[in-house]
């Protein structure tokens, strides 16, 4: 079987990004893929919130970078202040059209399009206690692995399991 005649693999998307949002989101995963780390969306974190991304480098650097596409989003969503409790270091996500200057200056900050991203400002570094740290490496872990079997496996019974 050939491997060029197989139709590549698609996440579902769940509806609620903007495409603004999905543009931002792709350019940014690029961004920290080159920078060695690997990318879930739309994590679950233990606070019952859902991180935009969650990034993983292989020595266990957890980093949680929130998107917003527009100044209204930024002003209307407040809950990014709790992902500080699940990462690293926390970033803003944003495309050129937002002005930078609305970014609170104690996060990070990356301005994104669909094909790439840059780091605008370095998030300062609040290391995770061990325990959390754990935690949030198995919840990455198994979405990650939940997600790829549901796409070799649409049927199957994986549902929303991450």
């Amino acid at each position: 079987m050939s491997f060029a005649a197989k139709k590549p693999l698609e996440l579902p998307t769940d509806g609620r990004q903007s495409e603004t949002a999905l543009a931002v989101a792709r350019g940014t995963a690029r961004l920290l893929h080159a920078h060695g780390f690997s990318v879930v969306s739309e994590l679950p974190l233990p606070s019952g919130r859902r991180a935009d991304l969650v990034a993983l480098d292989s020595a266990g650097q957890i980093w949680i970078v929130e998107i917003k596409s527009s100044v209204a989003d930024f002003r209307a969503d407040q809950k990014w202040q709790d992902y500080r409790a699940h990462c690293d270091r926390l970033y803003f996500a944003t495309c050129l059209e937002v002005p930078c200057e609305i970014f609170p200056p104690d996060t990070g900050l990356i301005v994104a399009d669909a094909f790439g991203a840059e780091f605008k400002c370095a998030a300062p570094e609040h290391r995770l206690p061990a325990a959390t740290r754990k935690s949030m490496m198995l919840i990455f872990a198994r979405a990650a692995a939940l997600r790829l079997q549901s796409l070799a496996d649409p049927t199957g019974p994986y549902g929303d399991m991450d």
